[in-house]
């Protein structure tokens, strides 16, 4: 285990439904958390949609709200499932939080948490041994038309040693 928690943000939840890989998350973080805005945005406004009905069915998670006083700045900054999330990773030590919005990274490297994307989890993923490629992943990730920068997704699969 590399952190005892990960909070998690609406979009790398649903890029690894989408790849059906959520089961890597209680592989690699002992918690997993899920802001209630998060699980609204994923399973209920957006029930029908990719990924949302195998996000409901998840029974590990571990839905928890983050401390109003600490949310109420954040909420001005990004959308209200990603100012959940970096709040909760604020209060939870030993704690790192899965965004994959660019904005939303920014903020929360300004707070000084540690963040994750979904790249980032399917490669720790693929270092332990729990995948044996990433890059059928990352074409199913964009032929469901997630957006991922082909520089990022060359510097990942070069880092796994599936790219020269």
């Amino acid at each position: 285990m590399t952190n005892a928690a990960i909070i998690a943000d609406s979009s790398p939840l649903i890029s690894l439904a989408i790849v059906e890989q959520l089961e890597l998350l209680p592989q690699l973080y002992e918690r997993v958390l899920i802001p209630p805005a998060v699980w609204d945005e994923v399973t209920v406004q957006g029930a029908g949609l990719p990924g949302s009905l195998a996000v409901s069915q998840v029974a590990w998670f571990d839905i928890q709200a983050p401390d109003p006083a600490i949310l109420q700045p954040l909420s001005i900054l990004v959308d209200r499932g990603e100012a959940e999330a970096i709040a909760l990773a604020q209060s939870i030590p030993d704690s790192i939080v899965m965004l994959d919005d660019a904005k939303a990274r920014r903020v929360a490297e300004r707070f000084g948490i540690r963040r994750i994307g979904t790249l980032g989890i399917l490669r720790r993923a693929k270092k332990a041994g729990l995948v044996a490629e990433l890059k059928p992943f990352i074409e199913q990730l964009r032929d469901n038309g997630i957006y991922i920068s082909p520089n990022l997704i060359a510097a990942v699969l070069r880092d796994v040693g599936e790219m020269d």
